[in-house]
């Protein structure tokens, strides 16, 4: 099946950088949409953002447009989440996801619409 593992969590003060990755083992998993989804402590996971299987189509969360680039390296199997300019309020654990549909257009923004997850990745940001 699929398999989601991400790496690159930590923790940086704010205004500083941090870097996601999420390695993808499957089959067919290079032709999926991909997202990132991030859940604070008391509050429901909410998305991030999502990338289309070929890189052409982006979307953002309008708390993080401007500051996080989403981008994949499908000869890695890995998509990659840059945070910048990082905000306390962007404290959560951040999760990696797939939604299955082959040539994945990016589009998909809701939690039920993925299908894998990776297994979370702890981010705080310190005043």
């Amino acid at each position: 099946q699929v398999q989601l593992v991400e790496s690159g969590g930590g923790l940086v003060q704010a205004g500083g950088s941090l870097r996601l990755s999420c390695v993808a083992f499957g089959r067919t998993v290079v032709l999926f949409t991909m997202g990132w989804f991030r859940q604070a402590p008391g509050k429901e996971r909410e998305f991030v953002s999502a990338l289309s299987w070929n890189g052409d189509t982006t979307n953002y969360a309008d708390s993080v447009k401007g500051r996080f680039t989403i981008s994949r390296d499908n000869t890695k199997s890995t998509v990659y989440l840059e945070m910048n300019s990082l905000k306390p309020e962007d404290t959560a654990v951040y999760y990696c996801a797939a939604d299955r549909k082959v040539f994945g257009n990016g589009r998909a923004i809701g939690v039920a619409e993925y299908d894998y997850w990776g297994q979370g990745s702890q981010d705080t940001v310190s005043t």
